[in-house]
């Protein structure tokens, strides 16, 4: 059976043309559609009698002159994709990226994601944030997409997803080449030659930094470590205050667990709305025992600012509140005190010991910004309860 194709732009014999060629052709507007017409005619003949010379049968001749273009166009196919009959210039890894995108950021997860019950999906953060911002609402949090109530316990992580998009490419942010996300961290931290870098002599004072390939030719050129000791005397001093500071702060905290009355609590603030005509949330623990005396802590979002779910650089601070009255012998009643992350918090605290001098006119603490990041704070908030651990010393 032999197939015509005939057309004013060319003739087309199908016994020597691939129909994906064809559709290539016609894609590039080098052959019109509109203008084909086929003719068929029922000849049916036996390709390996066909001919009656010794060469090898026509089929094969075909198939070995066709096998380079076949090549060709399959190279074409794997960038291309069908869309309405025309090819569209798009890479697979960048469809892929658009459909396994977070809904809310648009932008691939970098670490845990999310999905809602209808499965649309949501990276760590945006999750937390969707929670965290129904809390301050007082609202309940839904899928931006569907319009479904999201929380932790309706919401789980599609560990296919996650593997999926580790596996897919992105550019290096310092030498713009492309790796696997999965170890495009560890080449842009370790292994990268462009990747930002300080000089080896910047606790000294050096402040050149630059590609990690002129780091060596600039080591040898800094003036720096011929400089005399007096030059730099200055700068370490500024340097070493920074560092004795951080020490003081743990060298504290280890004297006060040397104290003979020490005592920690793991608490729990649980959410609580005021009684104004414009509710404010605060957070509030159950009374704990410490000392013979019965304490509470409050904690507030962002001192009591107004709309606190429209700011990005959400903050917590905490209050502590002495419930016992005190008697006539305690004039005074110093404690120091520091909140941790405790077993069962879910975000890290960085300790910072507190001292205040309790007494009959003083029984409770002014707010103290807790010390956390904002995107842990949306943690803590998405969260139904905020654990933590609370220590409290007196010499």
């Amino acid at each position: 059976m032999t197939m015509n194709f005939s057309s004013t732009a060319s003739t087309i014999n199908f016994n020597t043309y691939d129909s994906r060629l064809l559709a290539a052709e016609i894609s590039q507007n080098s052959i019109e559609p509109t203008s084909l017409t086929y003719s068929m005619s029922a000849e049916v003949t036996n390709p390996s009698t066909s001919t009656g010379s010794g060469d090898e049968p026509e089929y094969k001749k075909i198939k070995l002159v066709n096998s380079e273009e076949d090549q060709k166009l399959s190279k074409l196919n794997s960038d291309c994709v069908i869309s309405g009959g025309f090819y569209i210039n798009k890479k697979l890894e960048d469809r892929i990226g658009g459909i396994l995108c977070c809904t809310v950021c648009l932008d691939l997860p970098q670490t845990s994601i999310y999905q809602c019950s209808n499965g649309h999906l949501m990276c760590a953060g945006c999750f937390a944030h969707l929670l965290a911002d129904a809390r301050l609402k007082d609202e309940q949090a839904t899928c931006p997409n569907c319009r479904c109530e999201i929380s932790k316990q309706s919401c789980c992580r599609n560990l296919a997803v996650e593997k999926t998009v580790s596996e897919l490419p992105a550019n290096c942010l310092h030498c713009n080449v492309m790796y696997p996300r999965n170890l495009l961290d560890i080449h842009q931290k370790e292994e990268c030659m462009e990747r930002p870098i300080k000089c080896k002599y910047s606790q000294i004072g050096c402040s050149w930094e630059g590609p990690y390939h002129e780091l060596e030719s600039h080591c040898l050129e800094c003036a720096h470590p011929n400089k005399p000791a007096k030059d730099i005397m200055e700068f370490l001093q500024e340097n070493n205050s920074k560092i004795q500071e951080e020490q003081n702060t743990l060298g504290q905290l280890v004297n006060f667990l040397s104290y003979e009355k020490v005592c920690f609590n793991d608490l729990q603030f649980k959410q609580y709305k005021t009684d104004e005509i414009t509710p404010k949330l605060y957070f509030e623990t159950n009374r704990f025992n410490a000392f013979f005396h019965q304490w509470v802590l409050k904690a507030r979002v962002n001192d009591n600012q107004k709309n606190p779910n429209l700011t990005l650089n959400r903050y917590l601070s905490f209050q502590l509140i002495l419930k016992s009255k005190l008697s006539s012998s305690h004039t005074s009643f110093p404690i120091s005190f520091c909140a941790l992350k405790g077993p069962f918090g879910e975000v890290p605290i960085n300790p910072r010991v507190h001292t205040f001098e309790f007494n009959q006119a003083k029984m409770e603490t002014d707010f103290i910004k807790l010390n956390i990041k904002a995107t842990d704070c949306n943690k803590l908030l998405a969260s139904k309860t905020i654990n933590f651990r609370f220590f409290m010393f007196q010499p």
